[in-house]
């Protein structure tokens, strides 16, 4: 078995069957891992998510902000904004089935030797941390209180993670982290508005993979979110694979086994 790990999709599906025959990826026995924003942006929404369904116990999937706006949109929580291409999915005859499905998956993956989220994760979490908060995401999303989360999702405060939030604060600064972020402070409070390059970091803040004595340093982390930083994190522990195939660049694999790079021109 190889495990393979792939970077946002947002509707490219093309780019992903051309990488997958490139490394002739057989879903009997390889596993596809995908760092989330599987929808949106790209005319192929509806196949990228079925496509991740089919494979059943061959796809390990963590959410992102653009997969959690589908179900705000699909719920009734959102309008759709200018650009979204989302309405494959609502009107597909199994679109009920998919999106049951996207509840499902969770904002956190691990294993021994990997962890995946879409976005980050704040520096004063340890994986532990991490995993449990984001089961407790998981949970909201599979049960009743779904409807309050996405409407309460949006919004960019508490900007800095506290223990005693509770309630959607909690639930949204938990999501923000996971889903939303790359700069912080030291401290980890967020910055949420600038989504330029490294270098661009406004004065007291960093890439959050960059935060001295972050808690989670040392693990192998594959992470998407972040197109322009194009792959670059000059770190060993952190594998960022949204290398903007939605922008027309490159759609990114890595293989898990190797730590191989496999890309292909979208």
């Amino acid at each position: 078995m190889t495990r393979y790990a792939v970077g946002d999709l947002q509707g490219c599906f093309d780019p992903l069957r051309r990488v997958l025959d490139r490394v002739k990826f057989d879903a009997t026995k390889d596993q596809l891992w995908s760092v989330g924003d599987i929808v949106n942006r790209g005319t192929q929404s509806l196949e990228c998510l079925r496509f991740l369904y089919e494979l059943g116990a061959s796809a390990r999937v963590v959410l992102g902000n653009h997969d959690l706006h589908l179900l705000a949109v699909a719920y009734s929580a959102r309008e759709m904004k200018r650009g979204d291409t989302l309405q494959s999915i609502l009107d597909a005859p199994d679109a009920n089935e998919l999106l049951a499905w996207v509840r499902q998956q969770p904002l956190f993956y691990r294993e021994t030797d990997y962890a995946m989220v879409h976005a980050g994760l704040a520096p004063q979490w340890t994986l532990e941390r991490a995993s449990q908060l984001a089961e407790e995401i998981q949970q909201v999303l599979q049960s009743a209180e779904i409807d309050a989360f996405l409407h309460g999702m949006y919004g960019d405060t508490p900007d800095c993670w506290r223990d005693d939030l509770t309630g959607i604060e909690r639930w949204r600064v938990i999501t923000n982290y996971l889903t939303r972020m790359r700069f912080c402070d030291s401290q980890g409070k967020l910055d949420l508005k600038n989504k330029a390059a490294p270098e661009a970091a406004k004065p007291g803040f960093m890439p959050w993979f960059d935060v001295p004595d972050r808690k989670s340093a040392g693990s192998n982390l594959i992470v998407g979110h972040w197109a322009t930083l194009m792959g670059r994190t000059h770190r060993a522990d952190v594998f960022a694979l949204d290398t903007g195939c939605i922008w027309g660049e490159q759609l990114s694999l890595l293989n898990l086994e190797t730590q191989a790079l496999i890309r292909c021109e979208c």
